[in-house]
Order: C-alpha cells, then sequence, then structure tokens
C-alpha cells in the first residue's frame, strides 16, 4: 500500500514489480492485492497496461481499514476473533473485559493512523534498495 500510494494517482503498477519489491511470491501477493480490491482500496486493471493502483485517498485510508481486509484477525485473543463472542464462557471470564479494551484502543489507534503519515516515513534513497528487500515492512 505504501509503495502504490508512492505512484501517481493513474499510475498502474504491476503485480511482478510489486512482488519483486516485497519480497513475496506474486500468487501470495496477488491474494492480499485481491483482498484489497473487494474492499475498495485498491483497483485492478488486466492487460498490458494493467496492474494495480491505489483507489483510497491516502489521507483517509487508514491501516485499520486495511489489516480487516487482509488479516484473518487483528484480536488480541480467539474468543474476540467474530463480532458475537462465541466463548461458551465469556459470560464468567474475569479477564474478557481487559481483552475487549485492549481490542478496542488497538482498532482505535490503528483507526486514526493513516497511509499518508508513512509517506513522511520513505527514506529518501528509496531507489537504492536492494532487490528483494524493502524499507517497507508490512503495509
Amino acid at each position: 500500500m505504501i509503495d502504490l500510494a508512492q505512484h501517481d494517482k493513474d499510475e498502474y503498477v504491476k503485480l511482478q514489480e510489486l512482488a519483486e519489491k516485497e519480497g513475496l511470491s506474486e500468487k501470495y501477493l496477488e491474494g492480499i492485492l485481491g483482498a484489497l480490491v473487494r474492499g475498495k482500496l485498491l483497483a485492478g486493471a488486466r492487460g498490458k497496461a494493467g496492474g494495480y493502483k491505489l483507489d483510497c485517498d491516502p489521507a483517509e485510508c487508514s491501516v485499520w481499514q486495511i489489516l480487516s481486509l487482509v488479516e484473518t484477525s487483528v484480536a488480541p485473543v480467539a474468543c474476540l476473533d467474530d463480532e458475537k463472542n462465541s466463548c461458551d464462557r465469556a459470560d464468567i471470564c474475569a479477564t474478557l473485559p481487559v481483552w475487549k479494551e485492549l481490542s478496542s484502543l488497538i482498532k482505535n489507534y490503528l483507526d486514526s493512523v493513516k497511509l499518508d503519515q508513512f509517506l513522511r516515513n520513505v527514506p529518501k534513497n528509496k531507489g537504492k534498495v536492494p532487490a528483494g528487500k524493502s524499507w517497507n515492512c508490512g503495509l
């Protein structure tokens, strides 16, 4: 997402280029990018001039939006993985309120962090990153 946010808003970036920069397989990255397209944060185009481009405003796109599309869960404990806590001990769990509060803090914080904040941290020598290496650690 950070890499795509650095490109011109109308420029499609090839899957192969993104995979190479991030050191990921094309198949794996295609699954992630597909989820982001379905979530309307990216646009994808087929063909010779195709690829992926950002389809959201980096100043409005939050880390929470991104993670909620590509991660199975960001909950601190398994019992909070789904909307309806299906744990059979939820009504007697002494730690559940703490986990719920932590989950809420995580969500609120990640929702407050926008994609454009990362663009300010991109190293000035970004073009000199060796193949298969990335100055971007996971987003």
